[in-house]
């Protein structure tokens, strides 16, 4: 029988990439987390973590049972959701959403969901996807609004328990030009034409994606500001300190002067939708994805 604590443990680990920061997370001794872990290794007849001068790095082994560790865990708090809704009566549900889409999606799919589910307890928790979707595997969210680019969401190495993803919308990103710029009267622009322009972004993401599709188009973009909040790269454009690259969804409210242009052919798109545990039916949660898309589908227009 595999010991629920060891696994605990070796999930920590994962987590934090050495004995060390697992232990003070979990509040124990490096030695207790070392001991647990040797444990578990035991009893699979199998090594889990590679360990080295650098931290530990998980094996497949460790993969696998990281993996299983997640499964267990949002079992767990899925339990215990459901014993205490049959003591209060209430449901407790906690979305995890992105900040430009939970602004322009959730407040009026929340209005929804209340409406229909008046003994919802509801909890918000803000976070970028890398961050979120994990929370959804463990069962420490019941839901995220999250997106991607062109890669595989980010969930992390380990398999399990699988995620259900709802598409919601394609959001493109646009390019963001001070006023009385010289390409802003353009109906589209490639990203060539922009290869001389310093450039101010919003999100780390934004930056990787620039640089990757600046590649493409043969030259090397140079950033002169980067920002966690699209608004506040929007107002350093149009303070003059260069251009930027912004999602559809992050362009309201708009800022007087400023110019808006979409990229020829497919530039970079963000694809934004909900996350959830593969299996769950849970009433609350559909209504929730069912209003998120009447809101995805009044942004699209239709």
């Amino acid at each position: 029988m595999i010991d629920v604590q060891r696994l605990r443990v070796l999930r920590a680990v994962a987590e934090h990439g050495s004995f060390n920061q697992a232990a003070a997370a979990l509040r124990l001794t490096p030695s207790a987390v070392s001991q647990q872990v040797a444990a578990l290794e035991r009893s699979l007849g199998a090594q889990v973590v590679a360990r080295s001068t650098r931290g530990v790095t998980l094996t497949r082994a460790g993969q696998i049972m990281v993996g299983v560790a997640e499964s267990v865990a949002a079992e767990l708090e899925h339990a215990q959701q459901q014993v205490a809704e049959l003591s209060t009566g209430r449901t407790q549900l906690t979305i995890a959403t992105f900040t430009s889409g939970g602004r322009l999606m959730l407040p009026a799919a929340l209005t929804q969901l209340m409406a229909a589910h008046p003994r919802t307890v509801l909890h918000v928790r803000e976070g970028e996807p890398e961050d979120t979707l994990p929370l959804v595997r463990q069962g420490a969210v019941d839901l995220a609004l999250a997106y991607h680019f062109d890669g595989p969401l980010p969930v992390g190495p380990a398999p399990s328990p699988s995620l259900e993803w709802t598409p919601l919308l394609e959001d493109p990103l646009h390019v963001v030009l001070p006023p009385g710029h010289r390409l802003a009267n353009h109906d589209a622009l490639d990203l060539a034409e922009l290869a001389a322009e310093p450039w101010v972004l919003g999100c780390l993401k934004t930056e990787a994606y620039l640089r990757r599709y600046a590649e493409h188009a043969g030259f090397d973009p140079e950033i002169r500001g980067t920002t966690t909040d699209y608004f506040f790269a929007r107002s350093l454009v149009a303070a003059g300190m260069g251009i930027s690259l912004i999602p559809s969804i992050a362009l309201a409210p708009e800022i007087p002067g400023l110019s808006t242009v979409p990229i020829k052919s497919r530039g970079p798109i963000r694809h934004i939708g909900v996350a959830t545990i593969s299996g769950r039916d849970r009433p609350h949660v559909t209504t929730l994805i069912r209003s998120l898309r009447e809101q995805a589908m009044r942004h699209n227009g239709h």
